[in-house]
């Protein structure tokens, strides 16, 4: 495992090129966001995404998963976004939001079947620029230590003990909110509903 000290507000070249370079060999990549930190791969690639899913012990095929997109352009390759969804997200993007949008035929394989994606465009340079020079979203789910009281979340440290096995990248871009994005479903954009009240206050 290696372990980049990056912040958002000073992005190092030669790091970001070797994270995108792992990434696009179906690599795994531990990451700040505006909320908490995230565990990511290329969502394009099948191998890294089961990777992830059996790690989190999630069913690709019955729940609903979530990308990291650099903006909202981005966002529209691969979730339908209409009128007023995007409305809302303008108003509310970049920031700690995850929002639950109806997929698109461009999304891959392992999303096939798939009826919703939920989409985040967090306030955070650094997750923003890894998914423009990927050029592909992000398989992304929060990274969670159970069983461990002495470890923090918060800090790429104790993430990086914990998942030294799993990730071949952890960038420490200094301590997580520690509180989760907040989760709204928009697709029914003309009624969004909150899902889960995290760190966003999500006011329609």
């Amino acid at each position: 495992m290696t372990i980049l000290k990056m912040y958002p507000t000073s992005l190092n070249e030669n790091y970001l090129e070797l994270v995108t370079k792992t990434l696009k060999d179906g690599g795994t990549v531990i990451y700040p966001t505006d909320s908490l930190y995230a565990i990511g791969c290329d969502a394009s690639n099948g191998h890294a995404v089961e990777k992830i899913c059996r790690l989190k012990n999630v069913d690709p095929r019955r729940s609903t998963l979530s990308i990291i997109c650099s903006d909202i352009s981005q966002a529209a390759e691969y979730a339908r976004i209409d009128n007023k969804a995007f409305k809302i997200l303008k108003e509310y993007l970049p920031g700690p939001f995850t929002f639950i949008l109806p997929t698109s035929p461009a999304l891959p394989k392992v999303f096939k079947g798939r009826k919703e994606v939920g989409v985040r465009i967090p306030d955070n340079n650094i997750a923003r620029e890894i998914a423009r020079r990927l050029e592909s979203p992000l398989l992304t789910t929060s990274v969670e230590i159970p069983g461990d009281e002495t470890a923090d979340a918060r800090f790429a440290e104790s993430i990086a003990a914990h998942y030294e096995d799993i990730a071949e990248i952890v960038i420490d871009g200094g301590e997580g909110a520690g509180t989760p994005s907040t989760v709204v479903d928009v697709t029914d954009s003309s009624s969004p509903v909150i899902v889960r009240q995290g760190l966003g206050e999500f006011d329609q």
